[in-house]
């Protein structure tokens, strides 16, 4: 081998045995292998000179700075904002796929209520099913179904029942949007909806519940103000609120 191969070979155990020695630092705390040393390293890169081959990933995690003086070299430079990028793109993958499994999980769970709501003949069991699905599969902290119309005249259930113009009065703006809404709403709304314990809920999201004319409100709550945002989608929700305004109607007459 020769001199410049010997150097490189020196560069690279050196670099690989920091590189090994940070990473068995961050797992094992300060316990590192005293018998693992630079020239152990060398000696076995130089008798398996395909390692990186077949390793191709450790190549990510080693510093090999150029000799250029005190300046950084272009290719050093360039390889440095390379890997940041290749960090930063591994990370939105991840992000990608997070979100996949999270919405691969609430699709799941918005068909099973869908088909239970589907098969319901009745106005109870379609509120039962709704408070049953949202507290257990979906794990959600507060949630109130309201309906508008005359309680004397309407099934007995345990969704609320009010008058529309008494519901107009409250939250007379999220009927309004005629769409779902996500955010922080004042204590008058808060109260409306969600009763004795308004004091609790942080956040809120709302959909109207609408066929032909509106007909109830349904909203979910979170103790975290900052839990549902105007920026999170609303797909699943909506989707909900679209069955509900399907199967509902027909069943408010008692």
């Amino acid at each position: 081998m020769t001199t410049d191969d010997d150097t490189l070979a020196d560069t690279l155990a050196t670099s690989l045995g920091d590189t090994l020695g940070n990473t068995m630092n961050d797992t094992h705390g300060n316990e590192t292998d005293s018998d693992l040393s630079a020239g152990q390293i060398k000696a076995y890169l130089q008798a398996h000179p395909s390692f990186f081959e077949n390793h191709p990933d450790l190549l990510e995690l080693i510093s090999l700075p150029h000799e250029s003086g005190a300046a950084v070299s272009l290719v050093e430079r360039q390889v440095s904002v390379l890997r940041e990028r290749n960090m930063e793109m591994r990370q939105r993958i991840s992000g990608i796929l997070e979100a996949a499994k999270t919405n691969d999980k609430l699709f799941e769970k918005t068909k099973r209520l869908v088909l239970t709501l589907l098969d319901t003949k009745d106005l109870p069991s379609i509120v039962d099913t709704l408070s049953e699905s949202l507290s257990n599969d979906f794990q959600v902290e507060f949630h109130s179904l309201i309906l508008f119309g005359d309680q004397r005249s309407m099934p007995a259930c345990n969704a609320r029942i009010v008058g529309k113009d008494e519901a107009n009065s409250h939250v007379g703006t999220l009927l309004r949007s005629n769409r779902a809404t996500c955010g922080v709403l004042g204590s008058d709304e808060l109260s409306f909806l969600f009763g004795e314990k308004s004091a609790q809920v942080g956040s809120v999201a709302t959909v109207p519940l609408s066929h032909g004319s509106t007909f109830g409100i349904l909203a979910i709550g979170h103790s975290d103000p900052n839990y549902y945002r105007s920026s999170m989608g609303t797909l699943f929700l909506n989707y909900i609120a679209d069955v509900l305004n399907r199967v509902t109607p027909n069943l408010l007459q008692g």
